[in-house]
């Protein structure tokens, strides 16, 4: 396995860093420096799932919020990868590596998870912001996980996970998928949307709330982008984790999704 910015520092941290949110009953949130991961736990077998794996060098923070809530010496059924975007993916090479467990990933993201092929580069004129100027500096390079990857399942099941199914939610990357619980409809986006204006260097640092799509500076497609949020957006999801931003519920999320489709008719 090879992830050339495994140990790379990331000098970005939201004050908030390190906090662990709930979604749902079996959803957690931990936010990662600027990225969140999750923690989905099925209440029957008590197999929880790890989806993404935060940014470089940071492994040990996600197994200890790990050890929080599910206990000493604990390990995932599996990781699920919204995407493979640097600050997604950022430690799970070590991860997998104490761990070994398998990773699961959209056919259309594989290859820039076996080493195939490199995400573009940040684009520094893309919705302005520090962290927009700042994006050419952020790794882009794909990793290889060769060894352990694997298609996510056609059917759109989620492993591990009953009554989750994935879905594909293009734009931001060709392969990126969101998470979603048909039965009490809580959605885990990924980068899909975000409820944080991640351009902006003091938005992140604060977390402050506020619907936008993708980060811009690494979105391949826009408008592929936001025929996904109008998908999402028609599920009318209770409760939602980001991979940027504080959870939503309810009346705010569904306003929220409402005016990010409406705003881009």
């Amino acid at each position: 396995m090879e992830n050339e910015y495994e140990h790379r520092l990331i000098p970005l941290a939201s004050i908030k860093s390190g906090k662990e949110t709930t979604v749902s009953p079996t959803v957690h949130g931990y936010l990662d420096r600027i990225v969140n991961v999750f923690f989905i736990e099925n209440p029957d077998t008590k197999e929880w799932v790890l989806v993404d794996a935060g940014v470089p060098d940071t492994a040990g923070n996600i197994k200890q919020a790990a050890a929080e809530l599910f206990g000493e010496g604990t390990k995932p059924a599996c990781i699920l990868l919204t995407h493979g975007h640097f600050d997604h993916v950022g430690s799970i090479v070590e991860l997998v590596k104490e761990w070994d467990v398998p990773v699961y990933a959209h056919e259309l993201e594989l290859p820039y998870l076996t080493g195939q092929l490199d995400y573009p580069e940040g684009k520094t004129d893309a919705g302005g912001g520090l962290i927009t100027k700042l994006s050419k500096t952020f790794p882009n390079t794909g990793i290889d996980l060769s060894k352990h990857v694997r298609l996510i399942p056609l059917d759109h099941k989620v492993p591990h996970l009953p009554g989750w199914e994935w879905i594909h939610t293009p734009g931001h990357t060709p392969g990126h998928i969101s998470l979603f619980h048909t039965e009490d409809k809580v959605l885990i986006a990924g980068d899909a949307f975000t409820t944080v204006q991640q351009e902006s260097l003091h938005k992140v640092l604060t977390q402050q709330k506020e619907f936008n799509g993708p980060p811009r500076y690494f979105t391949m497609d826009e408008q592929e982008s936001f025929r996904s949020i109008r998908k999402l957006q028609e599920l009318h999801p209770q409760a939602a984790g980001t991979g940027h931003g504080m959870p939503v519920f309810f009346d705010e999320l569904e306003a929220g999704l409402k005016n990010l489709v409406e705003t881009k008719k």
